[in-house]
């Protein structure tokens, strides 16, 4: 809903707002471009210590004291690192979606309305448009952070499942706060109910 609202406020005049517009896009485009590299990065990292061998003899001395609990094998251990590459090779995707839909909404929202159809209908089809794109590669940005943020217990997975269960308990509590507001809803119903309140015999001609 707010890359929506900013995409007709962006676009109600071109002329103004066109460099503001796509300087934004290019920080999300940037900001996907680092998430998308630190995760190809991460997936070599794990490719090259599942190739070399991460269960000769190692797997028993991960254990952190009354942590050291669960399957300590060399099976054990390749699926857990293997479950660690699944994951950045997910986020990376993920990231790589999103800057195809932000670089194709950065060519969109700067053409004039008047270079497509003088009907104001048309204008209005064009900017959801845009703005579905925009919320897409926003979508995909977010499941590639929620990529990023579900390694974290795959990681503490290696040294036992009681680590990964209290960062699993941890995740839910940080993203509750992060992702739940309802701020911005009591705004808007405020605002519906303003609207509401207004009176259109003054609008209405008899």
């Amino acid at each position: 809903m707010n890359c929506r609202y900013w995409v007709l406020s962006m676009m109600e005049d071109v002329a103004k707002n066109g460099v503001l517009a796509v300087q934004t896009l290019r920080n999300n485009i940037m900001a996907s471009t680092v998430l998308a590299s630190t995760a190809i990065m991460l997936s070599s990292l794990i490719a090259v210590l599942m190739s070399s061998g991460n269960g000769n003899g190692n797997g028993n001395r991960l254990g952190l004291g009354w942590f050291d609990y669960g399957d300590r094998s060399e099976r054990a251990f390749s699926i857990k690192f293997f479950s660690i590459l699944v994951c950045f090779l997910v986020a990376f995707l993920l990231n790589v979606q999103s800057i195809r839909y932000y670089n194709h909404a950065s060519i969109l929202i700067n053409v004039p309305f008047k270079k497509i159809s003088p009907h104001q209908r048309h204008h209005q089809l064009r900017a959801d448009y845009v703005a579905t794109t925009v919320n897409r590669g926003s979508y995909f940005w977010s499941l590639g952070l929620r990529a990023f943020y579900f390694s974290l217990p795959l990681f503490l997975w290696i040294f036992g499942p009681i680590p990964m269960f209290l960062c699993c308990l941890l995740l839910v509590f940080m993203l509750y706060f992060l992702d739940v507001t309802f701020e911005w809803a009591i705004a808007v119903s405020d605002d519906n109910d303003d609207h509401e309140d207004e009176v259109p015999g003054d609008t209405v001609e008899p």
